[in-house]
């Protein structure tokens, strides 16, 4: 019913990003190009497709051949314009997922802004010590006043772009005909082993898959669980008795991939669910803890994930109870099909072949 009712908005929205991207094809709205090498990771629902993890996945791939830079507007943060992220900088300075990425790799650099195309250029300024050889856009396939030399599109395996509609009657932020406009796409989050053949040209036809396009298929492979202050693996007793309470707690949009993770292994499972990129606040902390004192076997834990854990990491007052028990679960992108080696060598061409225009590209700015 609430569908139906939101029907006639999806349609105007519908008709607004229509004509937005069609100025944009017919050069009334202009593209920037960049010599450089600029990879965008993007998706045309809202959120929940593992773009973090795959920007992770590239900047880990990138990183000790070439200078690596990554840009993203920094979604929710209290900052604005644009910042340099720093190991130390917060979650509410520079949004979760910028942050995530810092510390998880403190050697690349990380910027947030807004505006792209003054993020790049920022990039690229003399105030920079490192200047990039590849700048890898967070989240950037709608922003079109940018044009990517290699345009990676995700999709959700679980949740098809031909089964949804625009928002807000359902999640795509614009129609599926501008999956054209990929010249990478994945779907991600595929149960593992059961992605067929048959399934595989199916999914490539429901995305009318072009000549030029390249089609993969990834999932999700998990490390040992970590505590989340000291950084100590969780004792192997964990993934072998089957004696351990987990509380699950979530702000993320598709947690399904880790509850099913950890019941593989958990003796007793349960869950606390909260929007996707929530700030967590001291009264949430309280129900956690209540949810957790719930339980009276002795082996229990309180298991996260890692944009979780980063958030709840800046929170000051942490009681040292939550703390003593807070654990978060590493995750990294793994291809399915052994297509990595495929997918690595057309992303490492690309760049070894650009990144030499960087020089040029500063003396221009």
């Amino acid at each position: 019913m609430l569908k139906i009712i939101l029907y006639p908005f999806s349609f105007l929205y519908g008709v607004a990003v229509f004509f937005r991207n069609r100025f944009y094809d017919l050069g009334i709205l202009s593209s920037h190009d960049f010599d450089i090498p600029v990879i965008s990771v993007g998706n045309i629902t809202v959120g929940g497709t593992g773009k973090t993890t795959h920007i992770e996945y590239l900047a880990d791939l990138l990183k000790e051949q070439f200078e690596v830079a990554v840009l993203s507007r920094g979604y929710k943060r209290k900052s604005r314009g644009f910042k340099w992220v720093e190991a130390e900088t917060t979650v509410s300075e520079a949004g979760d997922e910028p942050a995530q990425i810092k510390r998880k790799f403190p050697d690349i650099t990380v910027a947030v802004c807004e505006n792209r195309l003054t993020g790049l250029r920022r990039l690229f300024s003399a105030e920079n010590r490192k200047i990039p050889d590849v700048v890898l856009l967070d989240d950037a396939f709608q922003h079109r006043r940018i044009k990517p030399g290699v345009n990676i599109l995700l999709i959700d395996y679980n949740r098809p772009l031909w089964k949804d509609m625009l928002l807000p009657a359902g999640r795509l932020r614009e129609g599926s005909g501008q999956v054209r406009r990929a010249g990478i796409i994945i779907f991600s989050k595929c149960p593992e082993n059961k992605v067929t053949p048959i399934q595989r040209r199916l999914n490539s036809i429901e995305i009318d898959l072009k000549p030029y396009q390249q089609l993969y298929f990834t999932t999700y492979e998990y490390d040992k669980i970590k505590h989340v202050f000291s950084g100590k693996e969780l004792s192997e007793d964990f993934y072998e008795a089957g004696t351990y309470s987990v509380l699950i707690i979530t702000g993320i949009a598709n947690p399904k991939l880790m509850y099913d993770y950890i019941n593989n292994y958990a003796g007793e499972t349960d869950y606390l669910s909260f929007p996707d990129h929530h700030n967590f606040s001291e009264r949430d902390i309280e129900l956690i803890l209540k949810k957790f004192g719930e339980t009276d076997i002795k082996q229990k834990i309180i298991i996260t994930t890692e944009k979780d854990a980063v958030r709840l990491m800046d929170m000051p007052d942490l009681p040292e109870i939550f703390k003593e028990v807070l654990y978060y679960l590493p995750v990294r992108v793994k291809f399915l099909n052994e297509k990595e080696k495929m997918f690595d060598i057309k992303i490492l061409k690309y760049v070894g072949e650009n990144k030499s225009n960087r020089k040029l590209y500063k003396k221009e700015v």
